[in-house]
């Protein structure tokens, strides 16, 4: 057996104090053990290791894709622990149940009008049934909306018909004090019946369940605004229309142009309303 000749090219590129035989597979020059990385075919340098890892598609976390997949309801499970921390914020302090009360309920001032939606956020402190029953709605319909409407429409839904609740209870009963996510929930009802029997669904069963929820508002001592359960229930019907009639993919701006038509004509009723309640 004879030695191969010595020569530079039989010296490791990155150490040319070492003698070796075995080249790159991908760029054919020489390595030593040290400088040596297992591929599937030969070894590579550490150079082409690293562009080949440069190179290869970024996997995004498995928790982040499960969170961003149109299938998992995001928004809904949000909005539900919203609303669960403030309760028990509420619940801890006085103070903070006095200072969220400041900001989130109504009636309202011309010149807090952020109120008419963050009312919707606050429930009654110490009663479990109103954000009790509330949260519940919005487990059971938040979901099936949300992933038939997509996350945006369905954000775009549930503040538009707070928002009609709170427009309901001023036009109603203007200084009345009202707090919870009831508005917002009846709009989801109403949404949910109206594509429902667009789309040729069995809508008896929430009939049942709108008409007997209206029907305890109505009862005396209940303690229950109906305004506001009329008027989210509106404004989620008016927007689930919109979106049912501008379902295609050309007519995403015109969607956007009647969903805000409908918040133009709720907040010009609030401005009617109150320029009327001052003059009186």
């Amino acid at each position: 057996m004879t030695s191969a000749p010595s020569s530079s090219a039989n010296f490791c590129y990155r150490h040319p104090d070492r003698q070796s035989y075995i080249l790159c597979q991908r760029c054919g020059r020489t390595i030593c053990p040290q400088c040596q990385t297992q591929a599937a075919v030969g070894v590579q340098c550490p150079e082409c290791v690293r562009e080949g890892r440069a190179s290869m598609p970024r996997t995004k976390s498995p928790l982040l894709t499960r969170l961003r997949s149109p299938d998992q309801p995001i928004v809904t499970w949000i909005l539900i622990a919203l609303n669960v921390i403030i309760y028990v914020l509420q619940m801890l302090s006085d103070s903070v149940t006095v200072a969220l009360l400041f900001i989130a309920r109504l009636p309202w001032e011309a010149s807090e009008p952020w109120r008419m939606i963050t009312y919707a956020f606050v429930h009654s402190p110490g009663s479990l049934l109103h954000i009790g029953l509330n949260m519940l709605s919005l487990f059971l319909f938040g979901p099936l909306l949300e992933r038939s409407i997509g996350k945006g429409r369905f954000i775009a839904l549930y503040l538009v018909s707070a928002l009609g609740g709170a427009v309901a209870v001023l036009l109603l009963v203007p200084g009345t004090s009202v707090l919870g996510a009831s508005g917002a929930i009846f709009g989801l009802l109403g949404a949910f019946f109206v594509i429902q029997r667009k789309l040729g669904g069995n809508t008896v069963q929430l009939m049942v369940v709108i008409g007997a929820n209206l029907v305890i508002g109505f009862l005396p001592g209940t303690n229950i605004s109906w305004q506001a359960h009329v008027g989210g229930l509106l404004a989620g019907a008016a927007v689930a229309f919109v979106y049912l009639r501008t379902r295609r993919r050309d007519q995403r701006i015109t969607q956007i142009v009647m969903v805000t038509l409908v918040v133009g004509v709720l907040i010009a009723l609030s401005a009617v309303r109150i320029v009327l309640v001052q003059v009186a």
